[in-house]
């Protein structure tokens, strides 16, 4: 009969009862091992015991006649005991433990108490700065013992605080483990899948292994996921829908209006018709999820944006390029050009001069696309990412667009795991700032300078 093999419980629930199970075995023989070595090694002083030997010496006194007691206290200190009569008066002279020690023995007594009842003074007494023990002789008379360390263990603390010391370091290092392989790990996996999530990404995304609740998690999050990826993809597929259905009708009031006489309202009609087909044309432009979908690629990122400051220059704007001649890194290069486009492109309506510039860097490359023109308030320029946001206060311009170039520069920054950010330039004007980060393993960027 094959043997079974022992596992894990797959539960949270289960593998901490299992860790306490085994908690417990460790202390009781580990504790055990521990107390037996410590007893066997040294001679660990007893306040009890003490207190035994002091009542003991004490009752012999008080039973024998005065004439023998001095006979009783020499034979103590023959055995090695340092004992003395005083008269019970001396109990008033007694201290308690320096501040710091006494705060550590009253902690100690709290948790394990000590047996029996205390002796004269209480259990941590001490006079002329020795610890003693006292036991009263008679009405008037009291036995004094000293000659033992100042801080003395109980019986209480010598048989269980061995277990409570190993019970303590034994749960704190199982539930540390504990902890970080099955709880922090697993969540600091899904954190980062759920970071660097991309929602155009058909295949799972959090990996579904571990524990039972984990792994719910983790199914739970790759369900939202696919949720969250059916209904974008359902809104593109309706607004396409409806972006392709208008053009029909668009198209045949174009050709009517271009029909008519040659006037002030023919114009403005074709004018509103050119607004609205250039208002699907961007709609349909920000729809494509081709930067998403666009294979990763080892190309030449600063030919990519001497090409887009070149179609620029060519009909007439003002626009020049700073960086190296050459810079090979990993991207996705039709969406680079894109955002570089739509970058340049939104600089030119409103600037004189626009400035691409290319930055190398061992982690990726950075490109700003820097101009003249009026910038945009500080308290705006998160906003002006988002889809058909458009500052009218600051920039006005007849043909100032519908708001989705950046939006789609944000998307594409995200595609690529970059960043974008609008600065204010110090001499007026603002500064585009795109971060790409390095999408090959290992190194991928060279460059040569100019």
């Amino acid at each position: 009969m094959p043997r079974r093999q022992l596992t894990m419980p797959k539960t949270l629930r289960g593998q901490i009862i299992v860790i306490i199970l085994a908690a417990l075995v460790v202390v009781i023989f580990g504790g055990r091992t521990l107390e037996k070595r410590v007893r066997d090694s040294y001679a660990v002083p007893n306040l009890e015991n003490a207190a035994e030997q002091v009542k003991t010496i004490a009752t012999l006194l008080s039973n024998a006649p005065a004439s023998e007691r001095n006979i009783i206290l020499e034979n103590a200190h023959r055995a090695g005991l340092d004992v003395s009569l005083a008269p019970n008066s001396v109990v008033e002279s007694f201290t308690t433990s320096p501040e710091m020690q006494g705060i550590a023995e009253k902690t100690v007594d709290f948790l394990f108490p000590p047996d029996g009842d205390p002796p004269l003074g209480g259990w941590r007494a001490f006079k002329d700065g020795r610890r003693v023990i006292a036991e009263s002789v008679d009405d008037d008379t009291m036995l004094l013992f000293f000659g033992f360390p100042d801080a003395i263990l109980t019986t209480t603390f010598l048989t269980q605080g061995f277990y409570y010391f190993t019970a303590v370091i034994t749960l704190i290092t199982f539930f540390f483990v504990f902890a970080i392989k099955t709880v922090t790990e697993p969540i600091k996996r899904i954190s980062k899948a759920a970071i660097e999530a991309d929602i155009n990404d058909g295949s799972q995304i959090f990996e579904e292994r571990g524990s039972i609740e984990i792994t719910s998690l983790a199914r739970a999050l790759n369900g939202m996921h696919n949720r969250i990826q059916t209904m974008v993809e359902a809104r593109t597929r309706m607004l396409r829908g409806i972006s392709h259905d208008v053009r029909t009708p668009l198209t045949r009031l174009r050709l009517r209006t271009e029909r008519m006489e040659d006037n002030s309202v023919r114009e403005m009609l074709l004018a509103d018709i050119d607004h609205i087909d250039k208002l699907l044309t961007e709609s349909l432009n920000y729809l494509r999820d081709d930067y998403a979908t666009e294979e990763i690629e080892r190309v030449d990122v600063a030919s990519i944006l001497q090409t887009v400051c070149s179609d620029f220059s060519d009909v007439g704007f003002k626009i020049s390029y700073a960086g190296p001649n050459k810079l090979i890194a990993h991207c996705r290069p039709t969406s680079i050009t894109r955002a570089v486009t739509n970058l340049c492109a939104n600089a030119v309506k409103f600037a004189q001069q626009v400035d691409v510039q290319l930055i190398g860097e061992a982690e990726g490359f950075t490109i700003r696309v820097i101009d003249d023109g009026p910038g945009i308030p500080d308290s705006l320029r998160e906003k002006v990412f988002e889809p058909f946001f458009k500052v009218d206060a600051a920039r006005k311009d007849s043909d100032a667009g519908f708001g989705l170039g950046l939006s789609i520069v944000a998307d594409i920054a995200r595609s690529h795991k970059g960043t974008t950010q609008l600065c204010r330039r110090e001499t007026g004007g603002l500064i585009a700032e795109l971060r790409i980060p390095n999408l090959a393993h290992g190194p991928s960027l060279s460059n040569t300078p100019i």
